[in-house]
């Protein structure tokens, strides 16, 4: 059986994606702020308003404190001569080996809260399908960008 990567994703990427929690809770509190006023205008039972309230808290939870430190700690990478090995998944770990031979392009892609904190994520493009190995150091995603698209034309040159 083969080890697990080694390689693990910035330590930064933790900020991001809390800062990503953070929007969609802030999109959620503001809909159920709505739902709230409607509730309260029709005059429904409050019981309604407390779930939705206590929903809110458990979105927080959830979204800006828990999954964040749980995807950053499961994601690991590895890139080989004639392989690429992905880890991820908080609850069901998928481990993904992508053959250098079926490399077709490597793209880097910065949103603007990666860009913020000097990161980008590597896409992995194939015939079938795209695979991202997400919030790297900038300078690190680029020298992995490099590195695969040479590892794959030395495949190509191979077959």
């Amino acid at each position: 059986m083969n080890l697990e990567p080694k390689k693990r994703i910035s330590a930064e990427a933790l900020k991001v994606w809390k800062i990503s929690g953070a929007i969609l809770v802030t999109v959620g509190w503001s809909l159920a702020a709505t739902a709230i006023f409607i509730i309260h205008i029709f005059d429904w039972p409050v019981w309604i308003s407390a779930a939705l309230i206590i929903f809110g808290i458990f979105e927080l939870l959830l979204l800006v404190f828990i999954l964040p430190s749980l995807k950053w700690k499961r994601w690991r990478y590895e890139v080989r001569e004639e392989e690429i090995e992905l880890q991820r998944g908080i609850f069901i770990q998928t481990r993904t080996l992508i053959p250098m031979i079926r490399v077709q392009h490597v793209d880097t892609v910065q949103g603007p809260l990666l860009r913020r904190y000097r990161l980008a994520s590597v896409i992995i493009n194939t015939a079938a399908t795209a695979h991202e190995i997400p919030a790297l150091e900038e300078s690190e995603a680029e020298e992995l960008r490099t590195f695969i698209s040479n590892l794959a034309r030395v495949a190509d040159e191979d077959v």
